[in-house]
């Protein structure tokens, strides 16, 4: 499936395999195994399996899936963009940033101060009888979602009350407790 690229983005293969990708919202590079080879003709990128490579069929087919799925986010986001929302829920849960250095207050006894790669741009948003809100944005879907994943360990999503960080529209599957009176 080949990748068409939108106007403004420059893709550019350089000889060691190595995609570079620029747009209005950054650059980004992925090196791509030698069993894959790339073809950049008529505004769109496409991918095959190079058959004098002493890689395994297999591994092959599976080395095409991924990096055309790597270069096609990187594609999508130096030009629009990719955007996560997140949300603590919990009382006294809050969050503030300076920057790009983010402080959480999340029922520790201290309060988390966490400094975000400068790819990442972050604003948090506490609104009376709300949630607090963060929403991170970036060019590189990889980064935000390890970024992500990172500040939601600082307090997991439980299932009795369900507080904790949460994306925005998650559903926690609730459990009910423990049940009383058991004869």
């Amino acid at each position: 499936m080949p990748i068409s690229i939108p106007a403004g983005v420059t893709v550019t293969i350089s000889d060691e395999n190595k995609v570079t990708v620029k747009g209005p919202k950054g650059e980004l590079s992925q090196t791509v195994n030698p069993a894959i080879k790339m073809n950049l003709a008529d505004g769109q990128l496409t991918f095959e399996i190079d058959e004098n490579n002493e890689t395994e069929t297999k591994q092959k087919q599976a080395y095409h899936g991924l990096y055309r799925a790597l270069v096609n986010n990187m594609v999508v986001g130096v030009s629009e963009g990719y955007k996560k929302e997140m949300e603590l829920v919990g009382v006294g849960y809050r969050v503030s940033n300076q920057g790009n250095i983010v402080e959480f207050a999340l029922g520790y006894t201290h309060s988390i101060f966490f400094q975000l790669p400068a790819e990442i741009k972050v604003e948090t948003k506490m609104e009376r009888n709300q949630n607090p809100k963060i929403t991170l944005e970036s060019a590189d879907k990889q980064l935000l979602g390890q970024v992500c994943a990172k500040i939601r360990s600082f307090r997991m999503p439980e299932p009795y009350k369900g507080k904790g960080i949460l994306f925005v529209g998650e559903v926690i599957r609730r459990k009910s407790g423990k049940s009383a009176g058991a004869k």
